[in-house]
């Protein structure tokens, strides 16, 4: 009897990560030119840990473990509707204009979430912000719940970048 339990337990968890790995990787990819030199947006995106100083989805950002703009160092989003998401910074390059962060926890409908965002000279009085973000939903089932599916996810991540971005444009022309 206890080995029928474990074969179903592990078929069980078996055809659960068999449905994890089949949900397809989505790919958002964000971008916008800004009518001011590459420097000036940087210094606006830069700070991993003031988010809300350009995205007026987020009311607060507090670092809550690690030190700001440091590989490993975490952040805690609170949105305007008082939802959280918790990220991690992975990568931070100031000399490329560059970052990486993950989601590890939160209200998006996301699951394994990597986005990077990057500030290019276009001109001497110009640049371009790409934001680009990697992720699966968050319900990995078969068959996920309507406003649970990829066109969800994909909707809710290009709002999220598309506002963001266009507040950027706005605050640093």
């Amino acid at each position: 009897m206890k080995h029928r339990l474990l074969i179903s337990a592990l078929l069980l968890s078996a055809t659960f990560n068999a449905f994890a790995d089949n949900a397809k990787i989505l790919t958002v990819n964000e971008e916008v030119v800004i009518n001011a030199p590459a420097d000036k947006v940087w210094e606006k995106v830069s700070q991993f840990n003031d988010l809300g100083a350009w995205h007026p989805a987020v009311k607060k950002t507090e670092i809550i473990r690690g030190e700001n703009n440091k590989v490993g160092a975490e952040r805690l989003l609170t949105l305007q509707d008082d939802g959280t998401i918790k990220e991690k910074l992975l990568s931070y390059n100031a000399k490329a204009k560059s970052f990486k962060y993950s989601i590890i926890e939160g209200v998006l409908p996301v699951s394994n979430y990597v986005s990077s965002v990057t500030v290019k000279a276009t001109g001497e009085n110009t640049s371009s912000v790409i934001w680009k973000g990697d992720f699966k939903r968050k319900d990995l089932s078969a068959n996920p719940a309507e406003g649970k599916d990829d066109g969800t996810a994909v909707k809710v991540i290009t709002s999220v970048y598309q506002g963001g971005l266009e507040n950027l444009k706005k605050i640093t022309e």
